[in-house]
């Protein structure tokens, strides 16, 4: 009986290759597949996050931020980048798997790309202030003075301060500038598609300018969300790809996968 073979007319001989030698490392499948699930979790987020922003855009002020949490907990979590938040976490296992997947092609570009990008993760998660503001929202509402009250007041301010300054922009650049690395590689590798690469290179030019600067930033973030939905699209199905792969090439008694062009 002949042994069953996975048969893709999408995956050419380049992805084959690298996953058979990636299956005499020892397999990354679940890296795969969990960098594949966290990507479609990404891309689910995204409409509900701009729903939430078009009916309900975030409050202009502290005081308009703490009643807000006080009205709806959940909006005022995702007025103040709950998602954006969420979405960093989601990046991690994604940057390591588009590492160990392209590292082949230029293994120090993809160590730089994914380096900068952990670190712009690590910066972004140390100055969200969503949940700081809600802590600081219900001990601005039980404050019994005025003292009280402005000293949280001015608690809040300062966490806005610190969410939309330098280390906010910092990691907002470095998460572009370690896309732009990353899908740079991804056009010199047959493991990823032209279009997935170059959707990439768009994406990650129009997050070279935070949305913090003005009127400018603030239209290119917008127009970001279209190639950042695609990519993700893109991104996940070549990861579910290669767990698959990955995962009939390390079974027990399987055959290699045959090669085929597409």
């Amino acid at each position: 009986m002949a042994t069953p073979q996975i048969r893709s007319p999408s995956i050419g001989t380049g992805l084959m290759a690298t996953i058979r030698v990636e299956s005499a490392d020892g397999g990354w499948t679940w890296l795969y597949r969990v960098a594949g699930v966290a990507a479609v979790i990404s891309l689910v987020l995204l409409p509900a996050a701009i729903v939430v922003y078009t009916f309900s855009p975030p409050p202009s002020s502290v005081v308009a931020s703490f009643a807000q949490f006080q009205t709806n907990r959940l909006v005022g979590l995702v007025d103040l980048d709950l998602v954006m938040l969420v979405d960093s976490v989601l990046m991690i296992p994604v940057f390591l798997a588009l590492y160990v997947a392209l590292r082949r092609a230029n293994e120090s570009l993809m160590a730089l790309g994914t380096t900068l990008g952990l670190v712009g993760i690590a910066v972004y998660l140390t100055t969200n202030p969503c949940f700081s503001m809600l802590s600081l929202s219900d001990q601005y509402a039980a404050a019994t003075t005025d003292a009280q009250r402005a000293m949280f007041l001015a608690a809040g301010q300062a966490l806005l301060t610190t969410w939309t300054g330098t280390a906010f922009d910092v990691s907002y650049v470095l998460g572009g500038v370690a896309g732009l690395t990353i899908a740079t590689v991804m056009l010199r590798s047959t493991l990823f598609g032209k279009a997935t690469a170059y959707v990439g290179i768009v994406l990650n030019a129009l997050m070279l300018v935070p949305p913090t600067v003005g009127t400018i930033g603030l239209i290119l973030s917008f127009l970001s969300l279209v190639p950042l939905a695609i990519w993700y699209v893109l991104i996940a199905r070549r990861l579910f790809q290669l767990g698959a792969i990955s995962s009939h090439a390390n079974a027990p008694g399987a055959a290699t996968p045959p090669t085929s062009r597409g």
